[in-house]
């Protein structure tokens, strides 16, 4: 097993690990698969906001606490490997090298870039509810959520919409999730690793096209153009850097959308509201990113003894596993967290993360969602499940992958 491998191993067992210390009853499993986990995780917060799992290993549930650790020095990301055999681009870096790449990134993602993508997202989905909206019936989590910012990433990367099917194999292969299937370490360990070959050799080739090609006005090309600390990108951090941006392009906006989506039909009253008044959507974005935290949880390692504003140390090389689940619903920050308001001002919710690591794509992640579902209630403004249905949520980003909806 090559030095990359096996760290990447390391990373997945340990990862698997903390999970399955944390949240090990079947009740609290059963709450996860479920539509509605909120109390359950209400519960956790409040029976022992930090957890000691042993080995070093800990889980935070509290707001204050996780917020502290996101913005500690002597903390670093310890999911460090996803759409890459070696740290991913910038997720997988911590100080100085972490600094220097989301400086390059960010310009990219700047609200001033994102919001000339509205008019063609609103175009897209209208386009994809036209193939439905006649039947009175869709699997919206197969048919529009998972496939809507999938293609609207590949156009901002300048790829062509025949690979779709191919990259959210990639994102399958890599995150899992929504198969129902239960993995072994080393079964997640080889898709993992197939997906990673399968990313490299396609960019590989693109890249290579590229270069003997004009320059195009995409993600890609400008990434192929632009210097850091006056030098130009080399193959390798660029393969690292595209591998990230598409796991994270194909599959966490996908799940907060059949996740809204899901709520929106299981609470017609919500649903009115944003139906009757389509400015609201923008909070309503908002307050359904904090309750529902379609990413549910995220991975720290302490290189220093830390002490938490809780109380708790945490001992250097202690690994943590973060529930933004349980923050986000933390009440000392956000009175009646089990409530659903529209209106909740202020939200200091943390649903795209938070400190150094903050999520590099929730400017065009906040405009798809806004766009999208305001799409979908214009067309489709009353929609329920199936009587009898019900869901089964998985994987992290948390999804119902399978979505059935109907109107009259």
């Amino acid at each position: 097993m090559t030095d990359p491998q096996q760290a990447m191993m390391e990373s997945i067992a340990m990862n698997y690990l903390l999970g399955e210390r944390t949240f090990a009853e079947p009740e609290v499993q059963a709450a996860m698969a479920s539509a509605s986990p909120q109390e359950m995780y209400v519960e956790l917060l409040q029976r022992c906001p930090v957890r000691d799992l042993g080995d070093d290993m800990f889980a935070v549930f509290r707001l204050e606490d996780v917020l502290f650790l996101n913005k500690h020095h002597g903390v670093e990301q310890a999911s460090k490997y996803l759409g890459s055999d070696r740290p991913a681009i910038p997720l997988g870096l911590d100080g100085p090298e972490h600094r220097k790449y989301r400086r390059l990134l960010d310009p990219v993602f700047a609200m001033k870039r994102i919001t000339a993508l509205e008019e063609p997202v609103r175009q897209l989905a209208h386009e994809m509810i036209d193939g439905f909206a006649a039947d009175g019936h869709v699997d919206a989590y197969k048919v529009w959520c998972e496939p809507l910012p999938s293609t609207i990433f590949l156009r901002i990367m300048g790829l062509p919409m025949d690979d779709l099917e191919n990259f959210l194999h990639f994102k399958r292969l890599t995150l899992g999730g929504d198969t129902g299937e239960t993995l072994s370490i080393e079964e997640r360990l080889q898709r993992r690793g197939e997906a990673v070959v399968w990313i490299q050799n396609y960019f590989n080739a693109e890249l290579d096209r590229r270069e003997s090609a004009p320059p195009q006005d995409d993600m890609i090309g400008w990434l192929l153009t632009t210097e850091v600390e006056g030098e130009r990108l080399d193959r390798r951090d660029l393969l690292d850097i595209l591998g990230l941006l598409m796991i994270a392009g194909l599959d966490t906006v996908a799940a907060s959308l059949a996740c809204m989506l899901s709520y929106f039909a299981r609470h017609p009253e919500h649903r009115a509201l944003v139906v009757a008044d389509p400015s609201l959507m923008s909070s309503a974005v908002e307050e359904l990113m904090r309750f529902e935290s379609p990413v549910t949880q995220g991975m720290r390692l302490t290189t220093e003894e830390i002490t938490l504003p809780s109380g708790t140390v945490l001992p250097a090389g202690a690994n943590v596993l973060i529930s933004w689940s349980s923050a986000n619903l933390d009440e000392t920050a956000f009175p009646d967290p089990l409530t659903v308001d529209f209106t909740r001002s202020p939200n200091p919710h943390i649903g795209f993360a938070s400190g150094f690591h903050r999520c590099l794509g929730s400017h065009l992640a906040r405009l798809e969602l806004v766009t999208a579902l305001n799409a979908w209630h214009e067309r489709i403004p009353d929609y329920a499940l199936p009587d009898g249905t019900e869901l089964v949520y998985g994987g992290n980003p948390r999804a119902p992958h399978e979505l059935p909806l109907v109107w009259g």
